[in-house]
C-alpha cells in the first residue's frame, strides 16, 4: 500500500468515527431533551393525542383497525421482550462463536447486558407511570419512560444487524441486514403504541437511547478491528456490490 492509500484509508476510518460520535452525541442529547420534558409534563398533550387517534372515536377500548389486528401488534411486541431478545442474542453469540469470531461476541455480549441494566436504571430513576387512557394490551411489570422494549430492540437488533452484515459481502446485502435491524426496531416501538401500554414518548426515548448505545458499541467495534482485537469485516470496504 502506498503512503497516500494508507493515508486515505485512515482518512475513511477517522470520518466513520467522528460521524458515529456525532450520530450517538445527537441521540443521546435527544434522550435528555425529551426526559426533561417528559418529567415537567411538557408532552402530556402530544402524547395523549397520538394514543387517543389510534382509538375508536368515542370507544378508546377499541384500536383502530381490523380484530386481527392488536394480534398481530401482540406477535410482534413479543419480538421486543426480554426472554425473545434473550433467546435471539444467544443463538447470535453461539453463530459468532462457532465462527471463531470471538470478539464480536464479547462486544455483543457486553452491548445488549449494558443495555439491559440501562434500561433498568433509567425507568426506576424516572418512574413515569403507564398509560392510562385506554386498557393495556399486554401485560406490563415496570415503570414507562423510557420503552424498554423499544431501547433494548435497538440495542440488539441494531447491534446484531451491524455485526451480522459483517459476514455478507456487496454494499446491497449488508444494507438489506441493516434495514431489516431498522425496520424491527421501529415496528416493534410501534406496537407498544398501539397496545396502550407506552406513552409515545416512552417510544421515542427508547429508540433515541437504544440507538445510540448501539452506536457506540459500534464505534467501539471499528477501533478495535483497526488494532486487531477485532475480526475484520469479510466484505471489507472495497468489497463489490453485488445483486
Amino acid at each position: 500500500m502506498t503512503r497516500y492509500g494508507f493515508l486515505a484509508r485512515l482518512g475513511r476510518h477517522e470520518l466513520t468515527l467522528l460521524l458515529g460520535v456525532a450520530v450517538a452525541a445527537g441521540l443521546i442529547l435527544s434522550f435528555a431533551l425529551l426526559a426533561g420534558e417528559v418529567m415537567e409534563g411538557e408532552t402530556a398533550a402530544f402524547d395523549r393525542a397520538v394514543l387517543m387517534a389510534l382509538r375508536v372515536a368515542g370507544d378508546p377500548a377499541v384500536p383502530l383497525g381490523p380484530a386481527w389486528l392488536q394480534n398481530a401488534a401482540r406477535d410482534i411486541t413479543a419480538l421486543g421482550s426480554i426472554a425473545v431478545l434473550s433467546l435471539i442474542t444467544a443463538i447470535a453469540l453461539g453463530f459468532l462463536l462457532l465462527q471463531g469470531k470471538r470478539g464480536a461476541a464479547a462486544l455483543v455480549l457486553l452491548a445488549v447486558g449494558g443495555g439491559m441494566t440501562l434500561s433498568s436504571l433509567m425507568k426506576d430513576q424516572i418512574g413515569r407511570a403507564r398509560p392510562d387512557l385506554v386498557p393495556h394490551g399486554d401485560v406490563v411489570f415496570t415503570a414507562s419512560f423510557p420503552s424498554g422494549h423499544s431501547l433494548l430492540s435497538a440495542v440488539v437488533y441494531l447491534t446484531l444487524g451491524a455485526m451480522l452484515a459483517r459476514f455478507v459481502q456487496g454494499r446491497r446485502q449488508k444494507a438489506y441486514v441493516l434495514v431489516v435491524a431498522i425496520g424491527l426496531t421501529l415496528l416493534i416501538g410501534c406496537s407498544r403504541v398501539y397496545l396502550g401500554v407506552h406513552w409515545p414518548t416512552d417510544v421515542l426515548a427508547g429508540w433515541c437511547l437504544g440507538a445510540a448505545w448501539a452506536s457506540l458499541f459500534w464505534m467501539v467495534a471499528l477501533w478495535l478491528q483497526r488494532r486487531g482485537a477485532v475480526e475484520p469485516d469479510v466484505g471489507g470496504e472495497s468489497a463489490p456490490d453485488r445483486a
